[in-house]
């Protein structure tokens, strides 16, 4: 287990013991560095689980996703592309628990497919799906993703449950697709809840008791509870870090009541993402400019929403530090707004929800020193574009004190590969 509270240094010098100017000697910037011990370690905080399935949205560069079969976990997949990157590093499409469990609200065309070639199994999350599913592959089994009428999360834009998400089936139409299912001759072995993203330990606690109601309506087919992911990590020095051994107390109970109830025993199951991922993720930019604006300093980096967009998009906070080039760490701080290249305003690192500049405290910085924005693990890289025509930036693991090259920079061949120019034709 991590210590109960996290602090962050302004200067760095290293990652997973690697000189950042050694790995910006060899991969330029911007470029995200992983470290594969922080994974191994947050997968071990989860050992009490009886199933740990990564939740690869948060980051599935293969790689990463190769790390964490080899370390005994199996995998979510959201869409067509998670399933074959799934396929791709070496996750069985059967097995006990099921390797790989497609979750999603709808099925697309390529996912329907991919699907019913390999028999994936399926953790629906509308009823439709249910019918869909069941009128070409009636017999199968499937799991069921509540949303019990209630969410949280550190955005309204990462809050999965209540009315005013599109996620799961509305607790109340549980019977109905009970009936779905029997039309079908589908089993509904399983239930899954996942309220949001970075939410609390209480209100995770809250998902307990709105599960296990789930599951008594269901009935004892029932042989697996999903905790669903949400764990939250610290992107704040002095924030804390829920209990795991708590969290985990909570779901125990609601399992042996339900093992109770039912004569058999039931597997728990959590679906962790952003816990797994976050932490290990770094991405290092280079200071290319520092200017005032009226009141306001900038530091204007080679790395935009285009290589990170949770700040952009609900305003999130990542911890940051200054990479002396010169290698003097003895440096004074000042505020100042961190910004990237992009023809955008909104391409500021230092914004609150609602577009909201503000400042940060860092040290003094001039151009070619290097800015690291930390616990990037995490819906970094994987909401990355290519927007104002920018590659994507490389990715690095770094492994028992070796780096390894997981993702080539990306070219400007790889930039326009699929575009086309119309043959002209001649004037009438």
């Amino acid at each position: 287990m991590p210590d109960s509270k996290c602090s962050f240094p302004s200067i760095r010098t290293e990652i997973a013991g690697l000189p950042i100017s050694q790995l910006v000697a060899c991969y330029e910037t911007p470029v995200y560095v992983y470290d594969a011990a922080a994974i191994e370690q947050r997968i071990e905080d989860l050992q009490a689980f009886d199933v740990i399935r990564y939740a690869q949205k948060a980051n599935s560069n293969l790689a990463i996703l190769d790390l964490i079969r080899r370390r005994g976990c199996v995998v979510d997949a959201v869409s067509a592309g998670e399933i074959e990157r799934a396929l791709a590093v070496g996750f069985s499409p059967h097995g006990d628990p099921p390797p790989i469990v497609y979750t999603a609200d709808i099925f697309d065309q390529e996912s329907f497919e991919l699907v019913l070639k390999h028999d994936l199994h399926v953790n629906c999350g509308s009823p439709d799906m249910i019918d869909q599913l069941g009128q070409v592959a009636p017999g199968r089994n499937i799991t069921l993703r509540i949303n019990p009428g209630f969410g949280h999360g550190h955005s309204q834009k990462t809050n999965t449950g209540g009315q005013q998400s599109k996620h799961g089936i509305w607790h109340e139409q549980l019977p109905d697709c009970l009936l779905r299912a029997d039309r079908h001759g589908l089993g509904v072995t399983g239930i899954h809840m996942h309220i949001g993203s970075g939410t609390d330990l209480e209100h995770l606690a809250q998902v307990c008791g709105a599960l296990q109601q789930a599951a008594g309506t269901v009935g004892r087919t029932i042989t697996s509870i999903s905790a669903g992911g949400g764990l939250p990590v610290p992107y704040r020095s002095g924030e804390e870090y829920v209990p795991v051994d708590a969290y985990f107390n909570f779901w125990d109970q609601t399992r042996k009541l339900l093992e109770q109830q039912f004569g058999h025993a039931v597997s728990l199951e959590i679906e962790p993402g952003r816990y797994l991922v976050a932490e290990c993720g770094y991405l290092i930019a280079e200071i290319r400019a520092v200017k005032r604006m009226g009141d306001n300093m900038f530091y204007l980096v080679d790395a935009g929403f285009n290589n990170l967009a949770r700040p952009i998009l609900y305003g999130a906070y990542h911890p940051m530090s200054i990479a002396p080039a010169d290698g003097n760490t003895k440096r004074e701080e000042i505020e100042v707004v961190v910004g990237g290249p992009l023809c955008e305003s909104g391409d500021i690192f230092t914004q609150e929800e609602g577009g909201f500049v503000c400042r940060r405290r860092l040290p003094i910085a001039g151009v070619g020193d290097y800015l690291v924005l930390e616990v990037a693990g995490a819906y970094g890289f994987v909401m990355g574009s290519n927007y104002n025509s920018k590659p994507l930036a490389a990715e690095v693991l770094v492994r028992d004190g070796q780096a390894h090259l997981v993702r080539s920079r990306q070219t400007f061949e790889d930039l326009i590969r699929g575009e086309r120019i119309p043959s002209s034709r001649p004037a009438p």
